[in-house]
């Protein structure tokens, strides 16, 4: 028995984007294609496949969640037991590419395990635009994830980015849950030294983007864009 092929199938980081805009043709092959998907939300899923326009009915599409509530172990095996038994499937996470800063890393890592074929598809990746963006070093850069909640262990969080960021001229990404945006900038400019650089990259590629990189000295200075409930990259450099 043949395996089928896991494909990892970005997402327009914005709703206000056609697919199209910012996905390549090739893609649309894949996706008609398939009629097994893994997805983080079913709803979004659906509402994306349809926006894509593609071949197949979604009715007739089988939907399957991984999301921040699956546990590695007989869930992840279930959904790839229809791979293994020759079917192929596309993995689709909320926004960006499946597997980073994405629970659709667990169903590669048991993909590999059993040699079944991964093709990433190409796609928009808002760490890598913002890092394009920024002006700040691009040659070495750390992406880590979501900060501590906890105020103390966030502002420790923060220092010890912003030290990395000086002593090995590493830039040093990370994210927020976009209704905590807005807190956290106001923590960064707080925290962060007057000479630090700081960028802050909103809706990317969506109609209303805005990248901004400025001294922390500068951001005091200047009124704050609005960031409250958009997806935002946040680089210390």
């Amino acid at each position: 028995m043949t395996a089928g092929t896991l494909y990892l199938i970005p997402c327009p980081i914005s709703d206000q984007t056609s697919p199209w805009d910012v996905l390549p043709a090739a893609n649309r092959a894949v996706m008609d294609s398939l009629d097994y998907f893994i997805v983080e939300n079913t709803r979004t899923a659906r509402r994306f496949l349809s926006r894509a326009g593609i071949a197949r009915p979604i009715d007739e599409l089988e939907f399957r969640e991984l999301n921040e509530h699956t546990v590695a172990g007989r869930e992840v095996e279930e959904l790839v037991a229809p791979i293994v038994a020759g079917r192929s499937a596309g993995v689709i996470s909320e926004a960006g590419v499946p597997g980073v800063a994405d629970p659709g890393a667990l169903v590669v890592e048991a993909c590999h395990r059993r040699g079944i074929r991964v093709v990433p598809l190409v796609g928009p990746s808002s760490i890598i635009l913002a890092v394009m963006a920024s002006g700040l070093n691009g040659q070495s850069f750390a992406f880590n994830g979501y900060l501590p909640v906890k105020p103390p262990e966030r502002t420790k969080a923060i220092r010890f980015f912003e030290r990395r960021a000086h002593s090995e001229r590493q830039s040093q990404l990370f994210i927020e849950a976009p209704y905590r945006n807005v807190k956290l900038l106001e923590e960064l400019l707080q925290t962060l030294a007057v000479e630090t650089r700081l960028t802050v990259a909103v809706d990317l590629t969506a109609p209303d983007e805005g990248i901004w990189t400025r001294t922390v000295g500068e951001w005091r200075r200047c009124p704050r864009p609005e960031l409250n409930k958009r997806p935002a990259i946040f680089i210390i450099g």
